[in-house]
């Protein structure tokens, strides 16, 4: 389009006389100012923390005058864990000793005290941690000294009962599970099907495993697209095959959600090209049987996919956010920001996480700001401000 600020030309003409070429001014003015805002989804609520936070957890929390305000927690790179207890007015970082180095690729959240987190690396540094005391004090609960260990997700159906994801070991993807909330087990895996040379799953968002019920679902990548099926908590399992952009270790499937009776929808990409905005999201509605490509795709590379209510879904990723209406048949971008991560818990209230340390919250409303400020976290006690 030509730069229309110096004026000698306009679209290629020479420039009008000085009425004419202020009535056009004013009349181009006048149209700019009435075009539609449209509407803003999300609100950045923290930017500038040096971690790259890569998943987010939503939960009530009660307090003393008898409220249940929204409990936020979202964890990344650098050791990085925080908590909001005050639906993100102020956030409080949580240590973990000896977790500094650490990648926390998962956590999920039950209240204000309880919460799991997960750390994702080669061999040890993948592990699972728990809180029962608000992120004062952690327990390890689970590591493997094998190279080829590698979690990528960790999910729950209640605080005593969850699944934890790893790459292939011997063939085929290893499943944890915990019923006791202490100790994790892997799952006997001798029906599974096994894992395709270099399949594996990605660590990017804390959601290319599902639960619902008894059926688990995760969503692979590499020389396949392709979601693991159980429909009996790990006993027997199918796969299949889906459209999603694959070929390469940088694109398959990265999320994966479910929905109501035989909904499954799933977003990916490649993450090396983010722009390429084909084969991003697929959709099922026999279960996970049989797939196919949303008629209408997101605007590049997604990272996560959450169910918002019904059959709305919000998708998000490096070069944007997405919402679709009809369970992932149609995508309409809504948003420039970089995220990773989605997490919701009504249609109303959900929160996302990206690089730099950036939380946003979703907030459907119209408008056309977005509102940047430091992270208010809370200071931790200096040397001399230590009572002896």
């Amino acid at each position: 389009m030509p730069d229309l600020s110096d004026g000698p030309t306009f679209l290629g003409r020479k420039a009008q006389a000085p009425a004419k070429m202020r009535a056009m001014r004013l009349l181009l003015l006048l149209l700019l100012s009435s075009a539609p805002l449209e509407a803003q989804w999300w609100k950045v609520e923290t930017i500038g923390i040096d971690t790259n936070l890569r998943s987010v957890s939503v939960a009530r929390a009660s307090n003393a005058k008898g409220a249940s305000p929204w409990v936020v927690w979202a964890s990344g790179s650098n050791g990085v864990i925080l908590k909001s207890a005050d639906e993100g007015e102020t956030w409080k970082r949580l240590h973990l000793p000896g977790g500094d180095a650490l990648d926390f690729r998962g956590i999920v959240a039950f209240n204000a005290t309880t919460a799991y987190v997960m750390s994702s690396g080669e061999g040890e540094r993948s592990r699972i941690y728990k809180t029962t005391d608000g992120g004062e004090t952690w327990d390890l609960q689970y590591t493997n000294k094998r190279k080829e260990f590698f979690l990528d997700s960790i999910a729950c159906l209640s605080e005593t009962h969850c699944f934890a994801l790893s790459d292939p070991i011997d063939g085929k993807f290893l499943l944890l599970r915990t019923t006791d909330s202490e100790h994790w087990n892997p799952l006997p895996s001798g029906n599974m099907p096994a894992a395709l040379p270099r399949e594996g799953a990605f660590a990017a968002s804390n959601t290319c495993l599902a639960l619902s019920g008894e059926e688990i679902f995760f969503g692979t990548g590499g020389p396949a697209a392709r979601v693991f099926r159980s429909p009996d908590a790990g006993r027997t399992w199918t796969v299949a095959e889906t459209p999603i952009a694959h070929s390469n270790a940088s694109s398959g499937i990265f999320s994966i959600t479910r929905g109501n009776e035989q909904q499954v929808v799933v977003v990916g990409g490649d993450y090396q090209d983010p722009q390429r905005a084909s084969g991003i999201a697929a959709f099922s509605r026999d279960g996970g049987n049989s797939w196919q490509l949303s008629a209408e795709q997101p605007g590049g590379y997604r990272s996560a996919v959450a169910r918002v209510k019904e059959s709305l879904l919000a998708a998000v990723g490096p070069n944007g956010e997405d919402l679709s209406h009809d369970f992932a048949a149609h995508w309409k971008h809504t948003d420039p920001l970089d995220l990773n991560a989605v997490a919701f818990v009504d249609s109303r209230t959900g929160w996302a996480v990206g690089p730099h340390g950036t939380i946003a919250r979703f907030v459907h409303q119209n408008g056309f700001e977005i509102h940047y400020r430091a992270p208010q976290l809370e200071r931790q006690p200096t040397a001399s401000a230590v009572a002896d």
